[in-house]
């Protein structure tokens, strides 16, 4: 396959699984072993909601490490997405959670599956 046919199925993967993931975090690692500090501090967040939530260890897939900057116009990770919507990486992940808003948007998220 080219450069360009990868790309383009390496988007798609990453559009279905942020369709069909009422919350999805794109991390280094997983939330039991994560790899980074960054990685580590968001995905603590997210399961103190104590809602669920996927996760894709973009270390695991070199294609969506690659292209996943290129989906929303993001370039770090983790990167956390919620009903479908870019939030943000770990500074607005912990701000959300923080003024308890992660929750309410994770819990409203999940509820309409």
């Amino acid at each position: 396959m080219d450069a360009k046919t990868i790309e383009q199925e390496t988007l798609a993967k990453i559009h279905e699984q942020v369709s069909n993931n009422p919350v999805v975090l794109y991390m280094k690692g997983t939330p039991q072993m994560p790899s980074c500090g960054f990685s580590s501090r968001a995905a603590a967040a997210l399961v103190a909601t104590g809602e669920k939530f996927a996760f894709v260890n973009v270390l695991a897939d070199p294609y969506i490490f690659e292209h996943l900057p290129k989906y929303q116009d993001w370039p770090t990770f983790p990167q956390l997405y919620i009903d479908g919507e870019l939030q943000g990486g770990c500074d607005i992940t912990l701000e959300l959670a923080e003024s308890g808003e992660l929750k309410k948007l994770m819990a409203a998220a999940n509820e309409k599956v």
